[in-house]
């Protein structure tokens, strides 16, 4: 619906201003950090998308999203039996069958992430990025990853960039799509804004911020952009779309902010693995760093804590 996009125009400097106010909140302490810290665990994507990934290093990265904090801190925060894991673990396609095989054999129900469609720059022609999304689901990923095409968005093309993800989403089949909209590589916030309708109009269940191949990858102004527009498609349709903020996302005071702004922006029902996601591939050692320090009331050294 065009009609609804067309006269977008984002107040840039308002904005901006806002993302800086959120930076300066301030971030809680003692129990009440760990236990956001943990929330963030679990919404976690462990994610390796490395050129030299091989089998091993994936074992090592779905034994870790089985266990992404060490038994004895859950034990002192009384979480030991909570069930805590990461929210999925993402690979290249290449990778989902050693990851699919690990999980099982370590005997837990993570879901495998697969990004596809071209990824990281989407330039590879729409037949290509298809089958690579019926390859990805075939191996056993759960969910996929796809990235648009940045020069429809650049050009205006959005009829032909709906049908992209249209085709996209029913490539998925019963797996669930994340749309990574690459915004550092859009131009302005207004087009941030209207490639985050479209895609959820073409049927995403989830929207990202980044590949993490980018120079510019999840920022605050643009996470605002983005989650004011999954709150006005829910308010016209009723349907909640997931957000998902990824690349340079490093710090465990990084992530409570984010999981702050989105209870800001889109209220404390967005804040589950289902419908909000962090895309990281170190976070969590600095996450498992400050729960160590929280429990034990000193800094771990490198010996202390598994490596994913």
């Amino acid at each position: 619906e065009l009609g609804r996009i067309s006269k977008v125009h984002v107040n840039r400097p308002a904005v901006v201003r806002h993302a800086e106010q959120v930076k300066k909140w301030r971030t809680v302490k003692g129990n009440w950090q760990a236990a956001w810290l943990l929330k963030a665990v679990t919404c976690i994507d462990l994610t390796t998308l490395s050129g030299d990934d091989t089998p091993s290093n994936v074992h090592r990265l779905c034994f870790k999203a089985k266990h992404p904090i060490r038994e004895d801190l859950l034990k002192a925060l009384d979480m030991h039996d909570k069930g805590i894991t990461v929210a999925a673990v993402c690979v290249y396609p290449m990778r989902v069958t050693d990851a699919v095989n690990a999980l099982k054999a370590a005997g837990c129900n993570i879901p495998v992430a697969s990004v596809a469609a071209g990824f990281p720059s989407g330039q590879t022609p729409l037949e290509t990025k298809l089958a690579e999304i019926k390859l990805a689901v075939q191996y056993g990923a759960r969910e996929i990853d796809i990235v648009i095409s940045r020069s429809l968005v650049l050009t205006g093309q959005w009829e032909v960039l709906y049908e992209e993800i249209r085709q996209c989403r029913e490539a998925c089949g019963e797996a669930h799509m994340k749309t990574i909209l690459a915004t550092g590589e859009l131009g302005s916030l207004d087009n941030v804004y209207k490639a985050s309708m479209i895609a959820m109009m073409a049927g995403s269940d989830f929207i990202k911020t980044s590949t993490g191949k980018e120079v510019e990858n999840a920022t605050f102004p643009v996470g605002v952009v983005m989650m004011r527009a999954i709150r006005e498609f829910y308010w016209q349709t009723g349907n909640k779309v997931g957000f998902k903020p990824a690349g340079g996302i490093r710090s465990a005071k990084e992530a409570i902010t984010w999981l702050m702004l989105v209870k800001e922006e889109l209220g404390v029902e967005w804040i589950t693995p289902e419908l909000f996601r962090l895309g990281a591939s170190s976070l969590l050692e600095d996450i498992e760093k400050q729960i160590f320090y929280h429990v034990t009331g000193c800094h771990a050294l490198r010996h202390d804590l598994a490596m994913a």
